[in-house]
């Protein structure tokens, strides 16, 4: 009960504050079916373009890669950063996933045969558990256990993104510190002297045979936090692919954020 009370409060202040700057973002999204939230950690406060979609539910793809390392290495399936999974010499669309992967060049390359092999070994029961205590969407795996991220089974709004990331910046997620310290240090996109931006992409079909794209993540600079979830659909997978980071960024220097 305390953490929907929570999430209840969360999501009330960030309707609240929702509106302050997003005259200053809304144009950057005019031609794109796309939901964005960014908290301002110290703040408080939120933009958030597109309230009503940023509380719908979509596949996460690859974003759930996060939680999933998380999970990989609290149940001792995943000893460390550099633990190898093998490629099982099945050929997939993408040449980068056909060969052995260590977690860190996995969650880099987004590569579903790790994460999926991951998943079997953890297994369906333990899976469930961490949904469950991550509070994680709708915390559904549905009938393939090795899949259910993709698949349109497990579902999560940007609400609810941005929600799992405050907990997981915070250490607040019931998980060892050393799980979350791996997980922070291979999700690093940019750093720079001014800043650095964690992050994870994400893209699927959905239900509806358009394709949703994600990013989510936060974005460190000298002075705050930003943690933020953006989707956006497409027609296509090669259509939403670029969509996702270069939406983001431009916010981020919209609002003078990055340069």
């Amino acid at each position: 009960m305390k953490t929907k009370i929570s999430f209840l409060f969360f999501v009330f202040t960030l309707n609240l504050f929702s509106q302050n700057l997003e005259k200053d973002i809304s144009e950057i999204f005019n031609d794109s079916d796309a939901a964005f939230i960014l908290y301002d950690y110290n703040n408080q406060n939120f933009i958030k373009h597109n309230p009503e979609r940023c509380a719908e539910r979509f596949l996460p793809a690859s974003t759930f890669k996060i939680p999933n390392s998380l999970i990989g290495l609290e149940t001792g399936v995943i000893k460390d950063a550099e633990f190898v999974i093998p490629w099982d010499s099945s050929e997939t669309w993408n040449p980068a996933w056909n060969k052995d992967h260590t977690l860190r060049s996995a969650i880099k390359y987004s590569v579903v045969p790790y994460y999926m092999e991951l998943a079997r070994r953890v297994g369906r029961e333990k899976s469930q558990y961490y949904l469950n205590v991550f509070d994680y969407g709708n915390k559904t795996i549905g009938n393939i256990a090795d899949f259910y991220w993709l698949d349109n089974s497990l579902r999560i709004s940007a609400d609810e993104q941005v929600l799992f990331i405050k907990k997981f910046y915070e250490n607040k997620l019931p998980v060892l510190q050393r799980s979350i310290d791996v997980v922070k240090e291979i999700i690093i996109i940019d750093s720079t002297e001014n800043y650095i931006l964690r992050a994870k992409t994400g893209g699927g079909e959905k239900e509806d045979g358009n394709f949703i794209g994600w990013y989510v993540g936060y974005l460190e600079t000298k002075s705050n936090i930003y943690l933020f979830a953006l989707n956006v659909d497409a027609k296509t997978f090669e259509e939403m692919a670029p969509l996702r980071k270069e939406l983001t960024i431009k916010v981020f220097k919209q609002l003078e954020l990055i340069k």
